[in-house]
């Protein structure tokens, strides 16, 4: 650990607390900034490992005692010869408090125990579900039991014997000068055990693969890239060791009206010039139904109308968003002869009227005269 800071200033607690006090420190920060809690933080990531690193050290009474009398210099890498490399010394802290970390395994009774890794699930979903939740079921890839051999990865009347290599331990130590290493057992990986005459239903893994049927609840306001955490239901550990997780990804479809933005909705409302021109009332689609929009005369295209409410309650939130209404303004298509000239006369009129009936245009001409001189 390249950290030279105070292992009890990491926990926040005296140098005289009990072990009961460490336990309850080192809990309260694990939680804190523990990877799943904080997916993209770098920073939490190295707090956690800065925090995991000091209560190992300091959980354990031969480890306390030596970091108390000669600090970090106690219990590093230069250390370990002085010391012996031996049992409770720095090799051991290495194997165990490294490993977990970066992905290696916990020694608990002779052989390796590691944490089984995590899996992703992807689940496309669509915008009204995930506005107002459900409940599913996914069918997930799962290890169980060798029905044969009953676990044990061994033919039926023989059984594993202990690992020559490595006594049964599954990890053999590599002195070199000062330094002592422990490693996974090359021979055994990490099991302690061989298996001479392995199982032909599973090769010897002990294990077969199967899908498994998990209940998953969406819950409601769930929103684009979210993920769903079923603890224990990713690849099982080895030796004992506990199960990954399953994450549930959640991937939202494209709908046909609505854009989601957080908690809010946005649509395009399509209306004539007419009724930009005229005003009206107008029907609009929700996600719970219906909504009437009051159009004013003069409504220019771009225009937003709101709706208060109508958006989606998040995950987080404790009211629900709204939806914006974009009006955009449809220039009618293919006119006969006489709309064309309706529309000539129309226009004709509109210029007898002066600047008054279309002041943006008058304004945009202004800027540009303006630009141009």
């Amino acid at each position: 650990m390249s950290t030279k800071r105070d292992l009890y200033e990491v926990l926040g607690v005296a140098r005289t607390a009990t072990e009961e006090e460490i336990k309850k420190a080192y809990r309260k920060l694990a939680m804190k900034y523990h990877p799943d809690r904080n997916p993209d933080s770098k920073e939490a990531e190295e707090k956690f490992k800065e925090v995991k690193y000091a209560y190992e050290i300091l959980c354990e009474a031969e480890k306390r005692d030596a970091y108390d009398r000669y600090g970090h210099a106690g219990v590093d890498a230069a250390a370990a010869g002085g010391m012996g490399g031996g049992a409770g010394g720095f090799a051991d802290a290495f194997g165990d408090i490294f490993g977990e970390i970066f992905g290696g395994g916990r020694q608990r009774g002779g052989a390796q125990m590691y944490r089984g890794a995590d899996l992703k699930y992807s689940m496309e979903i669509t915008l009204e579900q995930a506005a107002t939740g459900f409940d599913t079921e996914i069918r997930v890839p799962s290890w169980d039991n060798c029905d044969t051999c009953h676990g044990s990865g061994a033919k039926p009347g023989t059984q594993p014997k202990t690992c020559h290599t490595c006594g049964g331990t599954g990890a053999v130590r590599m002195q070199q000068g000062f330094f002592s290493v422990q490693q996974t057992c090359p021979t055994c990986h990490g099991t302690g055990k061989v298996i001479p005459e392995p199982c032909s239903a599973c090769d010897g893994v002990g294990k077969v693969r199967r899908n498994k049927t998990l209940q998953v609840k969406i819950p409601a306001g769930i929103d684009d890239g979210m993920r769903i955490r079923s603890s224990g239901n990713g690849e099982p550990g080895v030796n004992g060791g506990p199960s990954g997780d399953l994450y549930v990804e959640i991937h939202i479809k494209q709908h046909g009206i609505f854009q989601r933005d957080g908690d809010d909705l946005h649509c395009e409302l399509t209306i004539p010039f007419t009724t930009a021109a005229l005003g009206g009332d107008l029907e609009v689609p929700t996600l719970g139904g219906r909504g009437e929009i009051s159009i004013p005369e003069g409504t220019q295209s771009g225009k937003v109308f709101r709706l208060r409410g109508k958006g989606i309650r998040g995950v987080r939130s404790s009211y629900p968003g709204d939806l914006y209404c974009h009006v955009v303004l449809e220039t009618p298509v293919r006119l006969n002869d006489r709309q064309k000239q309706m529309l000539r006369d129309f226009e004709a009129s509109l210029s007898e009227g002066g600047d008054k009936h279309s002041p943006q245009s008058k304004s945009w001409t202004d800027r540009v005269k303006e630009f141009f001189s």
